[in-house]
Protein backbone atom coordinates (compact mmCIF):
# COMPACT_ATOMS: atom_id res chain seq x y z
CA UNK A 1 0.00 0.00 0.00
CA UNK A 2 2.86 1.92 1.02
CA UNK A 3 4.71 1.70 -2.68
CA UNK A 4 1.38 2.19 -4.31
CA UNK A 5 1.19 5.57 -2.46
CA UNK A 6 4.39 6.35 -3.06
CA UNK A 7 4.19 5.52 -6.94
CA UNK A 8 0.56 7.88 -7.43
CA UNK A 9 2.69 11.09 -6.00
CA UNK A 10 5.35 10.63 -8.39
CA UNK A 11 3.07 9.59 -11.00
CA UNK A 12 0.62 12.99 -9.61
CA UNK A 13 4.52 15.19 -9.80
CA UNK A 14 5.11 14.18 -13.04
CA UNK A 15 2.00 14.80 -14.83
CA UNK A 16 2.03 18.41 -12.85
CA UNK A 17 5.16 19.31 -13.95
CA UNK A 18 4.55 18.02 -17.50
CA UNK A 19 1.83 19.93 -17.61
CA UNK A 20 3.53 22.91 -16.59
CA UNK A 21 6.16 22.56 -18.80
CA UNK A 22 3.45 22.79 -21.73
CA UNK A 23 2.27 25.46 -20.44
CA UNK A 24 5.18 27.46 -20.51
CA UNK A 25 5.88 26.37 -24.38
CA UNK A 26 2.39 27.95 -24.49
CA UNK A 27 3.49 31.31 -23.13
CA UNK A 28 6.54 31.55 -25.12
CA UNK A 29 4.24 30.58 -28.47
CA UNK A 30 7.15 28.32 -29.05
CA UNK A 31 6.56 27.66 -32.83
CA UNK A 32 6.16 31.29 -33.26
CA UNK A 33 9.48 31.95 -31.45
CA UNK A 34 11.42 29.40 -33.55
CA UNK A 35 10.29 30.94 -36.71
CA UNK A 36 11.89 33.71 -35.04
CA UNK A 37 14.78 32.32 -33.98
CA UNK A 38 15.56 30.34 -36.68
CA UNK A 39 15.61 33.61 -39.39
CA UNK A 40 17.85 35.28 -36.32
CA UNK A 41 20.32 32.11 -36.68
CA UNK A 42 20.26 32.71 -40.68
CA UNK A 43 21.14 36.32 -40.38
CA UNK A 44 23.94 35.70 -38.22
CA UNK A 45 24.97 32.87 -40.42
CA UNK A 46 24.93 34.81 -43.29
CA UNK A 47 27.31 37.73 -42.06
CA UNK A 48 30.78 37.92 -44.16
CA UNK A 49 32.99 37.80 -41.05
CA UNK A 50 31.20 33.67 -39.84
CA UNK A 51 33.32 31.66 -42.34
CA UNK A 52 32.74 28.14 -40.63
CA UNK A 53 29.44 26.91 -38.92
CA UNK A 54 30.47 26.76 -34.67
CA UNK A 55 27.62 24.10 -33.67
CA UNK A 56 28.15 25.66 -29.80
CA UNK A 57 28.16 29.06 -31.14
CA UNK A 58 24.58 28.75 -32.96
CA UNK A 59 22.81 26.85 -30.62
CA UNK A 60 24.11 29.57 -27.81
CA UNK A 61 22.50 32.11 -29.83
CA UNK A 62 19.66 30.08 -30.81
CA UNK A 63 18.37 29.80 -26.98
CA UNK A 64 19.31 33.32 -26.62
CA UNK A 65 16.76 34.16 -28.83
CA UNK A 66 14.28 31.71 -27.82
CA UNK A 67 14.90 33.85 -24.20
CA UNK A 68 13.93 36.95 -25.05
CA UNK A 69 11.56 36.18 -27.85
CA UNK A 70 9.62 34.01 -25.24
CA UNK A 71 10.18 37.04 -23.19
CA UNK A 72 8.46 39.04 -25.34
CA UNK A 73 5.59 36.40 -25.89
CA UNK A 74 4.78 36.12 -21.84
CA UNK A 75 4.61 39.20 -21.66
CA UNK A 76 1.84 39.72 -24.45
CA UNK A 77 -0.10 36.83 -23.30
CA UNK A 78 0.03 38.25 -19.48
CA UNK A 79 -0.97 41.20 -20.30
CA UNK A 80 -3.61 40.16 -22.90
CA UNK A 81 -5.43 37.38 -20.30
CA UNK A 82 -8.59 39.14 -20.03
CA UNK A 83 -9.25 39.34 -24.39
CA UNK A 84 -7.10 36.19 -24.69
CA UNK A 85 -10.26 34.30 -22.88
CA UNK A 86 -12.89 35.91 -24.99
CA UNK A 87 -11.13 34.65 -28.47
CA UNK A 88 -11.56 30.55 -28.96
CA UNK A 89 -8.44 30.18 -30.55
CA UNK A 90 -6.35 31.46 -26.97
CA UNK A 91 -8.72 31.14 -24.40
CA UNK A 92 -6.38 28.11 -23.51
CA UNK A 93 -3.59 29.81 -22.75
CA UNK A 94 -2.13 29.55 -19.38
CA UNK A 95 -3.01 33.05 -17.75
CA UNK A 96 -6.02 33.58 -19.99
CA UNK A 97 -7.19 29.88 -18.25
CA UNK A 98 -6.37 30.29 -15.03
CA UNK A 99 -3.40 27.98 -15.33
CA UNK A 100 -1.23 30.82 -13.87
CA UNK A 101 -0.86 33.85 -12.13
CA UNK A 102 -0.32 37.13 -13.99
CA UNK A 103 2.30 37.26 -11.47
CA UNK A 104 4.22 34.33 -12.62
CA UNK A 105 4.18 35.27 -16.31
CA UNK A 106 5.62 38.55 -15.38
CA UNK A 107 8.54 36.85 -13.90
CA UNK A 108 9.07 34.19 -16.23
CA UNK A 109 9.08 37.13 -19.05
CA UNK A 110 11.83 39.19 -16.66
CA UNK A 111 14.02 35.75 -16.39
CA UNK A 112 13.76 35.21 -19.71
CA UNK A 113 14.29 39.02 -21.28
CA UNK A 114 17.04 39.31 -18.78
CA UNK A 115 18.51 35.91 -19.41
CA UNK A 116 18.44 36.29 -23.32
CA UNK A 117 20.34 39.49 -23.17
CA UNK A 118 22.85 38.92 -20.63
CA UNK A 119 24.29 35.71 -23.31
CA UNK A 120 23.18 38.11 -26.20
CA UNK A 121 25.76 40.70 -24.30
CA UNK A 122 28.47 38.18 -23.08
CA UNK A 123 28.69 35.71 -25.58
CA UNK A 124 28.69 37.82 -28.96
CA UNK A 125 28.01 41.63 -27.94
CA UNK A 126 26.25 44.33 -26.40
CA UNK A 127 25.26 46.27 -29.49
CA UNK A 128 23.02 42.87 -30.45
CA UNK A 129 21.90 42.74 -26.72
CA UNK A 130 20.86 46.26 -26.79
CA UNK A 131 18.85 45.76 -29.71
CA UNK A 132 17.14 42.50 -28.81
CA UNK A 133 15.91 43.74 -25.25
CA UNK A 134 14.54 47.22 -27.38
CA UNK A 135 12.71 44.35 -29.41
CA UNK A 136 11.02 42.80 -26.46
CA UNK A 137 9.95 46.21 -24.80
CA UNK A 138 8.69 47.73 -27.78
CA UNK A 139 6.56 44.18 -28.58
CA UNK A 140 5.66 43.91 -25.10
CA UNK A 141 4.75 47.39 -23.74
CA UNK A 142 4.29 48.93 -27.00
CA UNK A 143 2.80 47.21 -29.88
CA UNK A 144 0.39 45.04 -27.23
CA UNK A 145 -1.52 47.70 -25.79
CA UNK A 146 -1.70 49.67 -29.35
CA UNK A 147 -3.75 46.61 -30.77
CA UNK A 148 -6.83 48.02 -28.95
CA UNK A 149 -6.14 51.38 -30.03
CA UNK A 150 -5.57 51.53 -34.04
CA UNK A 151 -4.59 49.27 -36.69
CA UNK A 152 -1.04 51.20 -36.93
CA UNK A 153 -0.31 48.64 -34.37
CA UNK A 154 0.54 45.92 -37.30
CA UNK A 155 2.93 48.93 -38.23
CA UNK A 156 4.03 49.18 -34.78
CA UNK A 157 4.96 45.31 -34.50
CA UNK A 158 6.64 45.05 -37.69
CA UNK A 159 9.26 46.48 -36.02
CA UNK A 160 10.26 44.25 -33.49
CA UNK A 161 8.82 41.48 -35.67
CA UNK A 162 11.85 42.39 -38.19
CA UNK A 163 14.27 43.14 -35.57
CA UNK A 164 15.62 38.98 -35.31
CA UNK A 165 17.29 39.08 -38.23
CA UNK A 166 19.33 42.82 -37.50
CA UNK A 167 20.20 41.36 -33.89
CA UNK A 168 21.57 38.16 -35.65
CA UNK A 169 23.60 39.99 -37.86
CA UNK A 170 24.87 42.58 -35.32
CA UNK A 171 25.84 39.65 -33.06
CA UNK A 172 28.00 38.28 -36.12
CA UNK A 173 29.47 41.75 -37.14
CA UNK A 174 28.86 44.66 -34.07
CA UNK A 175 28.13 46.47 -36.91
CA UNK A 176 24.62 48.24 -38.10
CA UNK A 177 26.13 47.53 -41.44
CA UNK A 178 23.76 47.39 -45.27
CA UNK A 179 23.52 43.26 -45.29
CA UNK A 180 21.52 43.20 -41.63
CA UNK A 181 19.23 46.12 -42.67
CA UNK A 182 18.62 44.59 -45.87
CA UNK A 183 17.35 41.24 -43.68
CA UNK A 184 15.60 43.01 -41.52
CA UNK A 185 13.65 44.63 -45.29
CA UNK A 186 12.58 41.25 -45.97
CA UNK A 187 11.31 39.89 -42.97
CA UNK A 188 9.62 43.92 -41.92
CA UNK A 189 7.42 43.39 -45.48
CA UNK A 190 6.85 40.20 -45.65
CA UNK A 191 4.62 40.72 -42.02
CA UNK A 192 1.93 42.70 -43.54
CA UNK A 193 0.30 40.43 -46.04
CA UNK A 194 1.37 37.67 -43.39
CA UNK A 195 -0.40 39.29 -40.48
CA UNK A 196 -3.56 40.34 -42.16
CA UNK A 197 -4.31 36.91 -43.77
CA UNK A 198 -3.83 35.84 -40.13
CA UNK A 199 -6.27 38.84 -38.73
CA UNK A 200 -8.77 38.08 -41.81
CA UNK A 201 -8.73 34.71 -40.75
CA UNK A 202 -9.09 35.50 -37.23
CA UNK A 203 -11.57 38.57 -37.49
CA UNK A 204 -14.44 37.92 -35.53
CA UNK A 205 -12.38 36.71 -32.70
CA UNK A 206 -10.29 39.44 -32.75
CA UNK A 207 -12.95 42.18 -33.17
CA UNK A 208 -14.93 40.23 -30.01
CA UNK A 209 -11.43 41.18 -27.85
CA UNK A 210 -11.80 44.47 -29.32
CA UNK A 211 -8.67 44.58 -31.13
CA UNK A 212 -8.13 46.82 -34.42
CA UNK A 213 -6.08 45.01 -36.59
CA UNK A 214 -6.99 45.34 -40.13
CA UNK A 215 -6.04 48.05 -42.51
CA UNK A 216 -10.08 49.31 -42.58
CA UNK A 217 -12.31 49.25 -39.79
CA UNK A 218 -15.32 47.44 -41.60
CA UNK A 219 -13.24 43.97 -41.75
CA UNK A 220 -12.08 41.99 -44.35
CA UNK A 221 -12.31 44.16 -47.59
CA UNK A 222 -11.24 44.82 -51.12
CA UNK A 223 -8.93 47.93 -49.14
CA UNK A 224 -7.42 45.44 -47.07
CA UNK A 225 -6.53 42.93 -50.01
CA UNK A 226 -5.07 45.83 -52.27
CA UNK A 227 -2.71 46.50 -48.79
CA UNK A 228 -1.25 42.90 -48.90
CA UNK A 229 -0.59 43.24 -53.04
CA UNK A 230 1.04 45.80 -52.61
CA UNK A 231 3.19 45.20 -50.08
CA UNK A 232 3.34 41.61 -51.56
CA UNK A 233 4.99 43.90 -54.54
CA UNK A 234 7.24 45.52 -52.62
CA UNK A 235 9.19 42.51 -51.54
CA UNK A 236 9.70 41.82 -54.67
CA UNK A 237 13.00 44.28 -55.19
CA UNK A 238 13.95 44.27 -51.67
CA UNK A 239 14.60 40.16 -52.24
CA UNK A 240 16.62 40.95 -54.87
CA UNK A 241 18.88 43.04 -52.59
CA UNK A 242 20.87 40.07 -51.27
CA UNK A 243 22.25 38.96 -54.72
CA UNK A 244 23.48 42.65 -55.59
CA UNK A 245 25.08 43.13 -52.20
CA UNK A 246 26.76 40.22 -52.92
CA UNK A 247 25.43 38.62 -49.75
CA UNK A 248 23.86 35.64 -52.06
CA UNK A 249 24.35 34.18 -55.41
CA UNK A 250 22.58 33.70 -58.67
CA UNK A 251 20.38 30.69 -57.57
CA UNK A 252 18.52 32.02 -54.39
CA UNK A 253 17.93 35.43 -56.35
CA UNK A 254 15.59 33.17 -58.77
CA UNK A 255 14.40 31.62 -56.13
CA UNK A 256 13.48 34.55 -54.08
CA UNK A 257 12.00 36.30 -57.25
CA UNK A 258 9.88 33.24 -57.57
CA UNK A 259 8.51 33.03 -54.17
CA UNK A 260 8.24 36.97 -54.36
CA UNK A 261 6.12 36.42 -57.16
CA UNK A 262 3.78 34.09 -55.58
CA UNK A 263 3.21 36.15 -52.65
CA UNK A 264 1.92 38.50 -54.84
CA UNK A 265 -0.56 35.95 -56.68
CA UNK A 266 -1.84 34.91 -54.21
CA UNK A 267 -2.87 38.29 -52.72
CA UNK A 268 -3.77 38.84 -56.28
CA UNK A 269 -5.89 35.80 -55.71
CA UNK A 270 -7.40 37.12 -52.42
CA UNK A 271 -8.70 40.30 -54.27
CA UNK A 272 -10.61 38.99 -56.50
CA UNK A 273 -11.82 35.87 -54.54
CA UNK A 274 -12.42 37.84 -51.06
CA UNK A 275 -12.64 34.21 -49.17
CA UNK A 276 -10.92 32.17 -45.77
CA UNK A 277 -9.66 29.95 -48.09
CA UNK A 278 -7.94 32.26 -49.88
CA UNK A 279 -6.28 34.09 -46.95
CA UNK A 280 -5.23 30.70 -45.42
CA UNK A 281 -3.53 30.19 -48.79
CA UNK A 282 -1.96 33.57 -48.19
CA UNK A 283 -0.95 33.07 -44.60
CA UNK A 284 0.51 28.96 -45.11
CA UNK A 285 2.14 30.83 -48.39
CA UNK A 286 3.70 33.21 -46.22
CA UNK A 287 5.04 30.65 -43.79
CA UNK A 288 6.98 28.71 -46.44
CA UNK A 289 8.37 31.62 -47.85
CA UNK A 290 10.11 33.32 -45.24
CA UNK A 291 11.69 29.48 -44.67
CA UNK A 292 12.51 29.09 -48.24
CA UNK A 293 14.28 32.61 -48.46
CA UNK A 294 16.27 32.67 -45.52
CA UNK A 295 17.33 28.76 -46.78
CA UNK A 296 18.59 29.57 -50.01
CA UNK A 297 19.87 32.70 -48.87
CA UNK A 298 22.22 30.35 -46.73
CA UNK A 299 22.68 27.87 -48.90
CA UNK A 300 24.16 29.98 -51.76
CA UNK A 301 26.11 32.34 -49.51
CA UNK A 302 29.20 33.80 -50.95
Amino acid sequence: MEKETTNNIAGSLSFRMASKVKDYFLLIKFTLSFLVVFTTVISYLLAPNVVEFDLPKVLLLFFAGMLVTGGANAINQTLEKNTDALMKRTSKRPVAAGRMQPTEGYMFAAVCGIGGTLILGFFFNWSSALLALFSLVLYGFVYTPLKKVNSIAVLVGAFPGALPCLIGWVAATNEFSAGGWILFAIQFLWQFPHFWAIAWLAHEDYTRAGFKLLPSDKGPTKFTAIQGIIYSMLMVPIGLMPYFFKMSGVVSMWIILLCNLIMVALSINLFYKMDKKSARFVMFGSYFYIMFVFISLYANKL
